[in-house]
């Protein structure tokens, strides 16, 4: 039953979200992206089974490890290539926003969750977590540009996918290392409304 509950709220949030972005409210909805990831990452902290501290140790390790990633590419162009984040994100930590340290957290959940179904060594999980990952990239990054979430001085470059695939698979590693995943249904329906939101938006916009 809490299971139906925190989709209903996903679902609910993830359908304001499309229509107020392909509105003409849009561009008083963007300011909220940062709410509705929160929003979505509370959920799915509620969905899990597991609060241990270790669980929460996986956690401070992925958001240290996705912000550290963040700050190289903002200030160095390593890794992504060259970039800066815009306004819609919330607040920033040295030009790099504190959602997206969250998010890679939880875009390694919700991929985690989807491969820790498949009856495979924990490795090849976290490597199908990390091209699971890399998808909701590709559907992103288009909309991202659009909605001022980051900008890149130029095209996207192929060093974007490359960067993002090394580093979302350091953070699989670590997570089925510890053998923190969970088949959760929450969490492989937030992955796959991100899935639905972002090509929607891609179509749409």
């Amino acid at each position: 039953m809490k299971s139906l509950v925190l989709i209903l709220v996903l679902v609910i949030f993830y359908l304001v979200g499309i229509v107020g972005l392909t509105s003409s409210w849009r561009e008083d909805f963007l300011p909220l992206s940062f709410m509705n990831l929160m929003i979505s990452f509370v959920v799915l902290l509620i969905a899990l089974k597991n609060h241990s501290l270790r669980f929460y140790s996986f956690v401070f390790a992925g958001f240290s490890i996705g912000m550290i990633a963040e700050w190289l590419g903002v200030h160095t162009g390593l890794l992504f290539g060259n970039y800066v984040y815009g306004n819609n994100l919330g607040p920033l930590w040295y030009g790099v926003p504190l959602i997206i340290g969250i998010n890679w957290v939880m875009l390694t959940i919700i991929s985690g969750s989807i491969a820790e179904r498949l009856k495979i060594h924990w490795f090849f999980k976290a490597v199908i977590g990390t091209f699971l990952m890399l998808l909701l990239d590709l559907l992103i990054e288009p909309i991202a540009i659009q909605s001022d979430y980051w900008t890149w001085s130029g095209d996207i470059p192929f060093s974007n996918f490359v960067g993002w695939f090394l580093i979302a698979f350091v953070i699989q590693l670590v997570y089925f290392s510890m053998k923190l995943a969970e088949q959760n249904k929450v969490a492989t329906v937030l992955y796959f409304l991100q899935i639905v939101f972002f090509l929607i938006l891609n179509i749409v916009l």
